[in-house]
């Protein structure tokens, strides 16, 4: 009998150790159901393993494996995929969205993704996570998943904003993607832009500013992209009537006057730099 308890307990153990695996971070329901068994048993056998230090609850409902030789108290796990399980539906964007991409130049210790109803941030050792409400633009002409990209994170997949979405979602909020000259650095290292993509982007959003950041964007890394001179005359157009600010919050500077934007003379020196094909 004993040999028979032991062995039973040994399969559980294979059973963990497996699902955990595949899915490193998880809800509990996910392993309820991997268990086949209700959740509320489920519970009770996670918050042993909690005990163990095999297991960490970093959300309501949701789990994270703890590596081999780890503590607990000081390991967190992914952020990206912490968020994928709290909002499956949820869309990165922004600075997390240029990580996922491969393009983020700096690590930022704020995740954020789109999602209906956001709730509050959840903290995360040191990491943030901030749910934004999608944009109403979008919203109001069912375009949410305008632009989307849908990729694997450790196993579980995820939905971001692509490129073309990123960079303008970028010059709409630059906070959230780490400010201005993180979000033409990163962006600058795209391998490709749909300008087609873009310019729907662009045009559901309808908003005089970012048809002129996308332009000035475009115009600095034109060789780099292929940017049609075509391309940034319908851009131009769409500029605003008056000089803006290509942050609102800031004051001083350049005025590129085909964009009718003021630039920060240090951003325009430094994307001069940059924009050598």
């Amino acid at each position: 009998m004993g040999k028979f308890i032991t062995h039973m307990k040994e399969k559980r153990k294979i059973a963990l150790e497996a699902f955990l695996a595949e899915n490193p971070v998880f809800r509990l329901e996910e392993y309820a159901e991997a268990q086949g068994r209700p959740q509320e048993p489920t519970r009770n056998q996670i918050k042993y393993h909690v005990r163990r230090g095999r297991v960490k609850r970093v959300a309501a409902g949701v789990y994270a494996a703890v590596p081999f030789g780890q503590d607990p108290r000081a390991f967190w796990p992914d952020p990206v995929l912490v968020a994928a399980c709290l909002q499956p539906c949820g869309v990165f964007s922004h600075h997390t969205a240029l990580e996922l991409l491969g393009a983020g130049h700096s690590a930022w210790n704020v995740c954020t993704l789109f999602c209906e109803r956001p709730p509050a941030p959840q903290p995360l050792g040191e990491q943030r996570i901030h749910f934004l409400s999608f944009p109403s633009a979008l919203v109001r002409k069912k375009l949410t998943g305008l632009g989307v990209r849908h990729l694997d994170r450790r196993g579980r997949q995820v939905t971001c904003t692509g490129p073309e979405r990123t960079l303008v979602e970028g010059f709409r909020q630059p906070r959230w993607a780490g400010g201005l000259e993180e979000l033409v650095e990163s962006a600058s290292g795209f391998p490709s832009l749909d300008l087609d993509l873009l310019e729907r982007v662009l045009k559901a959003y309808d908003q005089s500013n970012l048809w002129s950041a996308a332009g000035w964007f475009l115009e600095r890394y034109q060789e780099r992209f292929f940017v049609p001179e075509a391309f940034l005359t319908r851009l131009e157009r769409c500029r605003p009537s008056k000089p803006r600010y290509l942050v609102r919050s800031e004051r001083g500077g350049t005025l590129v006057r085909r964009w009718n934007l003021v630039v920060s003379s240090r951003l325009l020196q430094w994307e001069g730099q940059r924009a050598q094909p």
